[in-house]
């Protein structure tokens, strides 16, 4: 008797095993799922996993399920850094996915290169991870200089000329304000104010008073969260009634509760059709996702990451039954006109820029993004 019972666990432990290594495609991600981003990354990620979730319920890829391991990096690159680290050497995740901000990227590509994971989807428009060609990072939305300059010059056509321009003092601001400088300089015009801030101590009432001095008319805020939400109540508090103006990172629903009264009118960028839009059938089929999850709406943050799995999962199909870290670098690099449903992607070992869809939204008075 004892002997079957040995038998039987040993055969029970070979089963367990063998189902955690050949039953499951280990996808890793780091973002900050507490502190100022916190919405964004959650709704970003729900917005993944309505896809992954639904190609689950199917039987996987291959009769294997996809499992995506989210560690909370606090938007903190240093964490964002350590969490990599983890989720690369410890538990050999396959690939890594849907990074939240510039630096906290820019802060893993040593692990990316060392191991050979390819990155799918940072959420970040960050110039610096298009060029020049990052060769393990593959990126699905369009770049913040896009959408800056998308912004400036519309402002312009508005008959807007007093703009002030204000952004965190690390690489993100940096290259939105690039973005921002080069469609102020097409439409012929000179911000009126241009200050930085310190993105972990920022200090907005003496911002906001130069800016009310100035008597600005709009303000672009390169900036995350909370940091946007502390700005507007300093321009408020120091009465300027400048249009505020910020990037698709805060195209949450979530960013839209925080702003609380003053969210009314300010203008977001965004990199995805109207997630309202059932004419693009990608937002046609997020949205009966999340109904059959009984959700009564997806954001532009859940669009993202719905658009986002949906890559990676084209990527994971293409790598075979035996998704390795080289096979998924390789598939990822042989996507060709890869239709997202409605938006095309196309990859190369000289290309991996993804999407140039940039658009721009304003919140109503019912608190909803509208185009």
């Amino acid at each position: 008797m004892k002997q079957w019972q040995t038998l039987w666990a040993g055969l029970a432990l070979a089963l367990s095993v063998g189902g955690t290594s050949h039953a499951q495609i280990l996808i890793g991600q780091t973002a900050g799922f507490s502190g100022q981003v916190a919405a964004g990354v959650k709704e970003t990620t729900d917005g993944a996993r309505l896809y992954i979730d639904a190609i689950n319920a199917k039987g996987g890829l291959n009769g294997q399920k996809i499992e995506l391991t989210s560690l909370d990096d606090k938007f903190d690159p240093k964490l964002a850094a350590e969490n990599a680290r983890k989720l690369i050497e410890e538990q050999n995740v396959a690939a890594m996915f849907l990074t939240r901000g510039t630096p906290h990227t820019e802060a893993i590509i040593p692990l990316l290169e060392k191991h050979g994971v390819a990155l799918v989807a940072p959420s970040t428009g960050a110039m610096v991870l298009h060029q020049p060609v990052r060769k393990y990072i593959f990126n699905v939305r369009a770049t913040y200089q896009r959408e800056a300059e998308k912004a400036m010059t519309h402002l312009a056509s508005m008959g807007i000329t007093r703009i002030a321009l204000v952004y965190a003092d690390d690489s993100f601001g940096a290259d939105g304000i690039a973005g921002a400088q080069k469609g102020l300089a097409s439409a012929k015009l000179t911000p009126v104010v241009v200050e930085k801030f310190d993105r972990a101590k920022p200090d907005f009432p003496p911002i906001a008073a130069k800016i009310a001095k100035a008597d600005t008319q709009a303000v672009l805020m390169v900036a995350s969260g909370s940091a946007v939400v502390d700005a507007g109540n300093a321009l408020r508090t120091a009465g300027s009634a400048a249009q505020l103006v910020t990037l698709s990172n805060n195209a949450s629903g979530g960013f839209i509760k925080s702003l609380g009264t003053n969210a009314r009118g300010v203008i977001v960028t965004q990199v995805y059709p109207n997630e309202r839009a059932v004419t693009f059938p990608m937002v046609k089929e997020a949205q009966e996702l999340a109904k059959a999850k009984g959700l009564t709406e997806i954001s532009p943050a859940m669009l993202e990451g719905f658009a986002a799995a949906k890559v990676l999962v084209e990527g994971l199909k293409r790598a075979g039954p035996k998704p390795g870290r080289d096979k998924i670098h390789a598939a990822l690099e042989s996507i060709k006109k890869f239709d997202l449903g409605g938006l095309e992607v196309n990859y190369g070992p000289d290309d991996h820029t993804g999407l140039d869809f940039a658009d721009l939204s304003i919140i109503g008075t019912d608190g909803k993004f509208r185009r």
